[in-house]
């Protein structure tokens, strides 16, 4: 993963709160930017049928009774039990979509830990590899998945990298 400069201010605020990736599967965060360049905190209701949050903030959503995977991850490096983690969410994302369900997976800006998901998922649902991450750019924004390691997860398939993890696991 790139390091930024200390003045950098890292990737800007969401244009929009959530976006469709495809058909019932939407990919969004905890805020946006509204036309005139307002941020807004982002609360979920019950505009879907299955929200996975990989990063939460109290007041942020979703209604009661609107089901609710939380799994918190770092936008960093993962660990072998958080890599098996994000191919559960994945799986049970892609087996929400197929059944019609209204999907969103969000992180604190809908960038690179909801990107990693939603790739995964579609992935899941029969994409290539190259082309989930081409798809999660183009539909939420050019800045998502700008992690590359969350890349090169996905380029080298969550279960090898999982196991590449775990073989450092017991190192000091």
């Amino acid at each position: 993963m790139k390091t930024r400069p200390k003045n950098d201010p890292g990737p800007p605020d969401p244009e929009a709160p959530w976006n469709e990736v495809v058909p019932g599967l939407w990919m969004g965060g905890h805020h946006w930017l509204d036309p005139a360049g307002q941020r807004h905190p982002l609360r979920v209701d019950a505009e879907f049928d299955l929200v996975v949050s990989l990063w939460t903030a109290p007041g942020h959503g979703p209604a009661p009774g609107v089901e609710h995977l939380v799994a918190e991850l770092p936008d960093a490096a993962l660990d072998a039990r958080q890599l098996a983690a994000v191919q559960a969410l994945a799986e049970r994302t892609a087996a929400a979509v197929v059944a019609g369900r209204r999907v969103l997976v969000r992180c604190h800006s809908g960038y690179n830990r909801s990107g990693l998901v939603v790739a995964q998922a579609l992935i899941e649902l029969g994409a290539d590899r190259a082309g989930a991450v081409r798809r999660v750019r183009e539909r939420r924004s050019a800045w998502a998945l700008h992690n590359e390691l969350f890349v090169a997860y996905l380029e080298t398939g969550l279960a090898t990298a999982r196991l590449l993890s775990s073989l450092g696991a017991g190192e000091d």
